[in-house]
């Protein structure tokens, strides 16, 4: 793993450059959206079409603007999170919802959007970007930092799932992948459901990139716990470079290279709501 605090987006430090490499896959979306024929075309996000796709992003962008004005109005009128359970139904219902829109108005929408969210995130002081909590839909609270972090990830995989609909040969950029690895740990550990561990076990998971090393995830009925660590002891390790990693973890693909136990790093990877 890199010493380089601009590749922790944890650290302020990073803030430059997870924000240049936002703003370059909010560009590339926006190209990608920018041909009329296109309007119709299917993406992999089952049953969502390019329309619905943009749907999705203005209302997500929408909510965060809205949360991040609570944020800074001292968290009045945040609203309970209501799980992750039921995250993927919401995220359908609310794409669909703009399909009346007109194309050349949910666009304009969409280009005004990200422009407000891009400023709010440059305005963020060091303090700000791990003490402010914004109060995310379904997860709750979170320091600004996670929640930047987290629309870097969505939209990654969304420019990918637009890609992979229009039949393109394409990867993710290995700078929004090595960003995103330590957040794959963090959305893991969120979206985990445990409840069915009959005993315990060791599972680890070793990557390379700017992000790169070996990570030991504990696994109970409780939850998961991961730190960086000896794999010796783990029954099953799953081998990632960064973007198979993030797209592995978005449910996009079934991949890696798995050594030890398979049927324990199949359980492993069972464990995750959808998002």
């Amino acid at each position: 793993m890199t010493g380089d605090p601009t590749w922790d987006f944890q650290n302020p430090a990073s803030k430059d450059r997870l924000l240049g490499v936002l703003q370059r896959e909010i560009d590339e979306m926006s190209e990608l959206a920018a041909e009329p024929t296109r309007w119709h075309a299917l993406t992999a996000c089952e049953g969502w079409e390019l329309r619905d796709m943009v749907g999705h992003l203005v209302a997500e962008t929408e909510g965060y603007l809205s949360a991040f004005d609570i944020a800074r109005r001292g968290g009045a009128g945040a609203r309970e999170p209501v799980g992750v359970a039921g995250m993927a139904e919401a995220s359908d219902a609310a794409a669909r919802a703009f399909r009346d829109v007109p194309r050349d108005e949910l666009l304009e929408r969409l280009r005004d959007d990200n422009d407000r969210l891009m400023q709010e995130f440059e305005s963020l002081s060091d303090a700000d970007w791990s003490s402010l909590m914004v109060p995310e839909r379904y997860f709750g609270p979170l320091p600004a930092m996670i929640v930047v972090e987290g629309i870097l990830g969505g939209l990654t995989v969304h420019v990918w799932d637009v890609r992979e609909g229009l039949g393109a040969r394409h990867a993710i950029a290995g700078d929004a992948a090595d960003l995103l690895v330590p957040f794959v740990y963090l959305l893991w550990s969120a979206t985990a459901d445990t409840t069915s561990v009959d005993s315990p076990y060791a599972i680890g998971i070793r990557t390379t990139g700017q992000n790169g090393g070996d990570t030991r995830f504990d696994v109970s009925d409780q939850g998961l716990r991961f730190a960086p660590g000896d794999l010796d002891e783990c029954a099953a390790t799953l081998e990632f470079d960064p973007g198979t990693l993030v797209l592995t973890a978005y449910g996009r693909v079934n991949a890696g290279t798995v050594r030890g136990d398979r049927q324990l790093a199949s359980s492993f990877r069972s464990l995750f709501v959808s998002i």
